[in-house]
């Protein structure tokens, strides 16, 4: 019998399904594949992390071009003995001065400023080199992280896929008689435990995938990566030795000191006062001539001597050499706790993978001594679960040696795949 109702609601529904299904097509569009690591390192010159930091090199080049700069000259126009009584009632009588006022910086005044300045663009680069390699190294750990995601998936499919094949073996023994049909529906609910579980990993993976694509300052999305970083790491026998005082910490740490020491200089200084030259012409109106006039005056530091911006720049130059010094403390520790974590990774990785074959193994016995009724249902269970455990702990061993390279990269002042970064 035929359902006019339910056809209206079709041709209803239509419209609406065909502007998802365009919504989640115009989104595939939009999606694109990440670029291997170092060429979207190279692309992300744009992305707002990135042009934060110029701006603070700009910034600090804005301050050291100003110090350059000499104080600005005055003119003024006076006008004298005018508008009062006789015989100066008209202007008759008045003097009309012109002059022209320049302070002259003394004492190294503006050669401190320059300094400082100097120092402050030093300190500027050195502090957006060290931002830089924390920013290649977020978007190392961002990148792996899209890769582990996608590897979860995998994973837990393939622990779906040998489920499913355990339950169409105990299905088939149910079937023989040789195995109750409790065992099945034991089976079955693990199955779709697991299937559960790769829904939650998909999840991960887009949370992933968006937090790279924000990192990178790209609009569009990554939807895959088009070359994995997990492989690239293979095991090395030594790693090092890397000098503490080459590490970007502690070179910004020591701009940051010299900056620090240049400001000083320039407070210091800047309590010397400046000299004003005045010259000028006064119109003399009731002699009908022209006079020149010179002065030069120096204001008396009696209450003013800079002492509160001298304290305040001398403190600052404690604290940056306190932070020099407990930076550098940091960066060795950083460096050997480095070290160490990279071979541990390594060694890891190599048990990690010892395990697995083990652990496989036992699973593929287990399998063949359940199907001969050799063995109980729980054996077969819990051998392949120690399969999947051990695939997790090989992927969580790679996340592991993937940090500590990049750990090692932030050091070493380079990209997790070796690029410099100034």
């Amino acid at each position: 019998m035929s359902d006019p109702i339910g056809s209206r609601r079709l041709r209803k529904a239509l419209p609406a399904v065909a502007s998802i299904g365009w919504a989640l097509a115009a989104s595939s569009a939009q999606a694109q594949t990440a670029p291997p690591f170092a060429q979207l390192y190279l692309d992300t010159r744009e992305a707002p992390r990135q042009v934060e930091l110029d701006a603070e090199i700009h910034r600090a080049e804005g301050l050291a071009l100003q110090a350059h700069a000499r104080p600005n000259p005055t003119v003024s126009v006076m006008t004298e003995n005018v508008a009062g009584q006789t015989p100066y009632r008209g202007f008759d009588r008045s003097e009309n001065t012109l002059q022209l006022n320049q302070a002259i910086e003394i004492g190294g005044k503006r050669a401190s400023r320059i300094a400082a300045g100097t120092a402050g663009v030093a300190a500027a680069q050195a502090r957006t080199r060290e931002a830089r390699l924390a920013y290649a190294y977020d978007l190392a750990m961002a990148y792996g992280a899209a890769e582990i995601a996608d590897r979860r998936i995998e994973l837990a499919e393939e622990e779906v896929d040998e489920a499913s094949g355990d339950m169409r073996a105990v299905q088939a023994l149910v079937q023989a008689g040789k195995e109750a049909r409790l065992r099945a529906l034991q089976v079955e609910t693990e199955v779709n435990a697991l299937r559960s579980l790769v829904d939650a990993a998909k999840a991960e993976r887009v949370g992933a995938y968006a937090r790279l694509a924000a990192l990178a300052g790209d609009d569009a999305g990554f939807t895959s990566l088009a070359e994995p970083l997990l492989p690239r790491f293979e095991a090395r026998t030594g790693y090092g030795p890397i000098d503490p005082l080459e590490t970007a910490p502690y070179v910004a740490a020591q701009a940051e000191r010299e900056a620090a020491r240049q400001r000083v200089s320039a407070a210091r200084r800047q309590a010397n006062p400046d000299v004003t030259v005045s010259v000028g012409v006064r119109r003399l109106e009731i002699d009908k001539a022209n006079a020149l006039i010179a002065g030069v005056s120096v204001p008396l530091p009696l209450f003013d001597r800079n002492r509160g911006n001298v304290n305040a720049a001398e403190a600052d130059l404690r604290a940056a050499e306190a932070r020099n010094a407990g930076m550098l403390l940091n960066v060795k520790a950083e460096i050997a706790a480095s070290l160490a974590l990279n071979e541990a990774a390594d060694a890891r990785i190599a048990a990690a993978d010892r395990t697995l074959r083990t652990a496989e193994e036992a699973y593929r016995l287990a399998r063949i001594a359940y199907e001969a009724g050799k063995s109980p249902l729980l054996e077969l269970l819990a051998a392949r679960h120690e399969v999947g455990v051990a695939r997790g702990v090989i992927l969580d061993a790679a996340a592991a040696r993937l940090e500590s390279r990049a750990r090692l990269a932030r050091l070493e002042g380079t990209t997790i795949t070796g690029e410099p970064v100034q």
